[in-house]
């Protein structure tokens, strides 16, 4: 199932972010953490990190406009204007949570009263007048994919954006909207946005799949599962489970402490004592060498941590080590899944192994 990328050595190995031509690094710097002091980090901290990675020749920036109820873009508008650094960055918001405006329904969704409120909202906000990639920030369950596609057409035409994208929606979705764009000859989305690591390998079921056939560059977040791979985690306790005694706040709640997670976990160490790696740095490496796995989106509240996920960069598993990644965290059958098999192909046609292009 899988197959393995030729490794970047350092943040200034860009790459094209699907079938597009915007150009971004291996690792983006996601900033849920900005502005957000109660559980994020100060904005001492936040400008050290902004600053530490685009030094480093990051030039990927993550962001949302309900982060911080906006206060991450005002902070990172302010980085980037300080510095001029405009032209040289990718800069990516999200829209669709609702405003906070009360009785008002179209303060929200993916509708295109909304979509125009909010851009509005975020350029003002990041000092900006256009967006190089605005993500749809998740699926409204109601909003029809021909007016969203024609909504995002609308603002690349008019400059206020380069390209978009989708976060946390349905394969199928994903796959009308890239053939409804093909069709009718306007923008398309270039990539997604969606959870992806050794603790939830979903995607690889229909996303990955779906981006690939589509030329969808695909973008992680929480490839360290809310910190729980990089360790910071403990059971407390024999037998202890995901209803077990646990140390330590989880923004997934008790969501990733199950037995399975564990496992992982405990296999995840067994690679990371080998090549004397800290766990973060190994679980990053194995989402950032599969096919279709653009850039990683990385989050730190401390610049220690933001150290400590670029060195990812340098690690190079064997294929053993990925082989134990891999098994340790495989995802449970389901159907139709276990009727893709080599010996159904045989079957299907007359004991002749057929193997399809690409």
């Amino acid at each position: 199932m899988f197959q393995l990328k030729e490794k970047p050595m350092s943040l200034t190995a860009f790459r094209t972010l699907g079938r597009s031509g915007l150009i971004v690094s291996p690792l983006a710097l996601g900033t849920m953490t900005f502005g957000t002091p109660r559980w994020g980090a100060p904005d001492d901290v936040c400008a050290s990190i902004f600053h530490t990675y685009v030094e480093a020749g990051g030039n990927f920036i993550d962001t949302a406009d309900v982060y911080a109820k906006g206060g991450s873009e005002e902070l990172i508008g302010g980085y980037i204007a300080d510095r001029s650094l405009r032209d040289q960055l990718v800069l990516a918001t999200k829209f669709t949570f609702h405003s906070g405006e009360p009785g008002n329904p179209n303060a929200g969704g993916n509708g295109r009263k909304n979509m125009y409120r909010a851009i509005e909202g975020s350029l003002r906000r990041l000092r900006t007048d256009y967006i190089d990639l605005y993500w749809m920030h998740a699926w409204d369950l109601v909003t029809p994919v021909e007016e969203v596609l024609q909504s995002f057409g609308d603002l690349v035409r008019a400059g206020k954006i380069r390209y978009f994208g989708f976060s946390d929606v349905p394969a199928w979705y994903t796959a009308k909207a890239a053939a409804l764009a093909t069709v009718q000859g306007i923008p398309a989305p270039i990539a997604l946005q969606l959870e992806y690591s050794l603790t939830e390998r979903s995607i690889e079921r229909e996303h990955l799949p779906a981006a690939r056939d589509c030329g969808l560059g695909i973008c992680p977040w929480s490839p360290l599962a809310g910190g729980f791979l990089a360790g910071k985690y403990q059971r407390q306790g024999e037998g202890a489970s995901g209803q077990g005694r646990l140390s330590g706040s989880n923004p997934f709640g008790n969501q990733k402490f199950t037995d399975r997670n564990w496992r992982v976990l405990d296999t995840l160490r067994t690679v990371a004592t080998q090549v004397e790696r800290p766990l973060a740095q190994v679980a990053l490496a194995w989402v950032s060498a599969q096919s279709g796995i653009t850039s990683p989106i990385l989050g730190a509240s401390k610049l220690e941590q933001l150290h400590d996920n670029l060195d990812s960069l340098d690690i190079r598993l064997t294929s053993e080590q990925f082989q134990m990644l891999n098994e340790s965290s495989a995802l449970d059958p389901a159907f139709p899944y276990g009727i893709f098999t080599s010996e159904v192909n045989r079957g299907i046609f007359g004991g002749t192994t057929v193997q399809g292009w690409g």
